[in-house]
């Protein structure tokens, strides 16, 4: 396609949009053309998300136009951006737990009738679903669906709406790389049909295989915007954070010592009281790095809280330094020296509410030298907070900012900044990358080998299998709440992971 030939589909002119304390996007121009899959890159906090919240009418602009299909568009919500075929696949997806696949894809939908002919919409999410091979169960319930069904749900859902402009925020984060790929041919697909596509990722090869064009963001402002053919993964790296970037870790020679952590036999139930881990023994040894792969949604929370506490074991053991610690609670598994960066990072792991600082402190508050008795002395929290937000990059205004008004990829350097802080013997690290630019993940990655190299256990959960075998000593595959392998990260092979990680091969 030759843009100068091609009128373009959406425009954003001069789109300007600001919070309290930071200018999230600066007078941004954007295009996107017919039949076209644009990339959009930036780190942390470069106003990606903000953007294309805009686009999809959650945000408002302070400045700047909108025009779709040539013609000036007043997006004042959601609906308004619905009715010009704009629809946004989030992060987090926007499903109903409780309800069926169908109900999922007709709520909210306007102009339906009173009695819905449940037969018909049935027969048309099937046929939608044989056409670009998004299999799922229309009658199941989106709690019975893996994370991979439920993006094939959220992709249904907009294609049923007749959106024709896509916007996919990380859309491979919890994907296994079979799933990964047939994404890929999902929206090769749309694009022969004239759909467009913007897609936000930190994954230099999704970019590569995935878009026609790439627009890279820096700091609110839009800095290059290039034909994908024409660039490369190194020059897109150094336009986004302004410098090389190393694409590999140089590790010391593994040599484990003590065992930390020893799982024997642990079974626990979900939150839904369903069986979650079953018969899970692991050992993590000092100076060691185990990685465990897996599918969101495959035992990985619910072991990660039984090591920090926040869940009970229905059966078998769990062994600190060989202290029985099976069924301690959180707080004494924090005196004990286990830090924990969580995969909820909005809900479990910080307070939006409070400061940066406050959210910095929030494991040392207890003793010396933050506290003293029962009185915090605030001038020493701030001095701690800003010596961890300039040790972490963490872009904030100031340390009294509320946490809530930071960039989803600052929040989690916040909580990665103040466990690593607090990590005294065993640091479990639920997906600590995600969400997080190329720059910020290369320092979580190091700051990790770091912890190891100290003599400190890592539990590390990733669904990338490339940084799984580049950071992880020992890589441990569950599905279904089991261990099915267990194997040094030098002998494993993608392809091998990929079929475990989807329950196949053990």
């Amino acid at each position: 396609m030759e843009e100068k030939n091609s009128q373009p589909l959406v425009r954003m002119i001069g789109i300007s949009k600001a919070f309290p304390g930071v200018q999230a996007n600066d007078c941004v121009d954007l295009e996107l053309f017919p039949g076209e899959v644009l990339a959009l890159l930036g780190e942390n906090g470069a106003g990606k998300s903000t953007l294309m919240n805009i686009l999809c009418g959650l945000y408002r602009p302070d400045a700047g136009e909108i025009e779709v299909r040539g013609r000036k568009a007043s997006i004042q919500g959601p609906r308004d951006s619905q009715a010009l075929g704009i629809g946004m696949i989030h992060q987090n997806f926007k499903l109903v737990d409780s309800m069926t696949v169908l109900e999922n894809i007709i709520l909210g939908m306007k102009n339906q009738p009173f009695l819905l002919d449940m037969k018909k919409v049935r027969s048309e999410v099937l046929q939608l679903s044989e056409r670009y091979n998004l299999k799922v169960e229309p009658d199941a319930s989106v709690w019975q669906l893996s994370v991979g069904e439920q993006q094939r749900v959220e992709i249904l859902k907009l294609l049923y709406r007749k959106a024709d402009i896509l916007i996919l925020d990380e859309p491979t984060a919890v994907l296994t790389p079979q799933e990964s790929s047939q994404l890929a041919k999902v929206i090769r697909l749309m694009k022969t049909e004239g759909k467009s596509a913007i897609f936000i990722t930190h994954k230099m090869d999704e970019v590569m295989n995935f878009s026609d064009r790439v627009m890279v963001l820096r700091k609110g402002k839009a800095v290059a915007g290039l034909s994908t053919a024409s660039t490369s993964p190194s020059q897109l790296a150094r336009l986004m954070v302004g410098r090389e970037m190393l694409f590999s870790i140089d590790k010391k020679p593994f040599s484990p010592g003590k065992t930390i952590l020893k799982l024997d036999r642990v079974c626990a139930k979900d939150d839904r009281g369903l069986d979650a881990l079953k018969e899970v023994s692991l050992d993590i040894r000092s100076g060691e790095i185990l990685g465990i792969a897996g599918v969101a949604g495959n035992g990985q929370k619910e072991l990660a809280e039984v090591i920090t506490g926040l869940r009970k074991l229905e059966s078998g053991s769990l062994r600190l330094d060989e202290r029985d610690m099976s069924q301690s609670s959180p707080i004494a598994m924090i005196k004990a020296g286990v830090a924990h960066v969580p995969q909820d990072r909005v809900s479990v792991g910080s307070v939006g509410d409070l400061s940066v600082a406050s959210n910095l402190a929030m494991k040392e508050y207890r003793k010396p030298p933050l506290s003293t008795g029962i009185f915090l002395i605030p001038r020493r929290i701030t001095s701690l907070a800003k010596k961890l937000i300039e040790r972490f990059k963490i872009m904030t205004p100031g340390p009294d900012t509320h946490l809530k008004f930071l960039s989803g990829g600052n929040i989690q350097k916040t909580i990665l900044a103040r466990e690593i802080g607090a990590c005294k013997s065993l640091l479990v690290a639920v997906y600590p990358s995600r969400g997080l630019d190329i720059g910020a993940t290369e320092s979580v990655r190091r700051q990790l080998v770091d912890q190891r190299d100290q003599g400190l256990g890592v539990l590390f959960v990733s669904e990338d299998i490339d940084e799984l075998m580049q950071v992880a000593d020992t890589i441990a595959v569950l599905f279904e709440g089991r261990v099915m392998a267990v194997m040094p990260s030098r002998e494993a092979e993608p392809e091998r992971l990929g079929l475990l990680m989807a329950g196949v091969g053990a």
